[in-house]
């Protein structure tokens, strides 16, 4: 029983740290009907950004809660800028085009960013400060809790909260809303769609920024191929609980999580990568449009 809640506690931080990343894909699909697979790299960099920014302001010598808020809002804020700048420069000028065309571009995007923060920050991994490191364990019975994971957990589910309250209780929430159910009515209605889709990117981008912080907290070893695995198991979180819906992400990511950490600690860790693949055509072949995806009719 102590092994399984700590395989339990394991498995809904690693999930939450996957909701952030797979909320910023489904943000961008609902606005634009496109997955941005450069949102992997988004992740990257928010985890760089944390380390550098630990570094310049010394954060990294002592454990420090100020130090790691002040550390994520850089992280979020700098993640959020780069989104604005690839939906401005990469994809904007494509709105017209062909959905391939679009496609390509993402990959290209997600291509050039791999390769740029190998030339920046160089091949080798690095360690991430320690900016906030809780002293001890936490004991409840016989079981021995980190709290580093639930403080994890807890900033999350306190981010996926905030995002909940913007979408659907602010005005950019209901005009975001309002563009992905339809893009030109939305814009005969007066709604600035440029304006929302860029803030919708910024709004991902800096989840995803977020989660990086959170990531090289937790398992503090960082390169700039960090994520390309986490992206395409957000991905595969994204289609599970349904393209589209911010709430299918979330119990995506968790099912996704849960579902890894029981097959790293109950039968073969080799496997884990390989769990979220099979995931994924299993459910392309049972319920294409995932658990909370909703049925669209298409006019041809």
């Amino acid at each position: 029983m102590t092994e399984f809640i700590q395989h339990l506690i394991n498995g809904l931080s690693v999930g939450s740290m996957y909701a952030l990343i797979a909320i910023g894909y489904t943000l961008v699909f609902g606005v634009l009907q496109l997955i941005n697979f450069a949102h992997g790299e988004i992740f990257m960099l928010g985890a760089f950004v944390g380390m550098y920014s630990a570094l310049f302001f010394g954060f990294g010598q002592t454990s420090s809660l100020l130090g790691l808020f002040l550390v994520l809002t850089l992280s979020m804020l700098v993640c959020a800028g780069v989104g604005y700048v690839i939906e401005r420069f990469a994809y904007r000028p494509l709105r017209k085009a062909p959905r391939i065309n679009v496609l390509i571009t993402a990959v290209g995007v997600s291509m050039f960013l791999q390769f740029t923060g190998q030339l920046f920050f160089g091949s080798d991994p690095k360690f991430f400060p320690q900016i906030y490191s809780p002293a001890g364990y936490w004991s409840v019975g016989s079981v021995q809790l980190n709290p580093l994971q639930f403080f994890v957990l807890g900033i999350s589910l306190c981010l996926m909260m905030a995002l909940h309250r913007l979408v659907f209780h602010t005005r950019m929430g209901r005009a975001m809303r309002a563009v992905s159910f339809n893009h030109d009515l939305a814009s005969l209605m007066g709604i600035p769609t440029n304006r929302v889709i860029s803030y919708t990117f910024m709004v991902g981008s800096a989840l995803a920024g977020a989660a990086g912080v959170l990531v090289g907290l937790t398992y503090p070893k960082i390169e700039p191929l960090m994520g390309v695995m986490p992206g395409l198991k957000a991905f595969v979180a994204v289609v599970l609980g349904g393209v589209g819906s911010i709430l299918g992400a979330v119990v995506g990511s968790l099912i996704l999580g849960l579902a890894e950490e029981f097959v790293v600690g109950y039968w073969a860790p080799t496997y884990r990568d390989a769990l979220s693949f099979g995931i994924l055509i299993l459910i392309l072949l049972i319920k294409p449009r995932g658990l909370f995806g909703k049925i669209q009719i298409e006019k041809v």
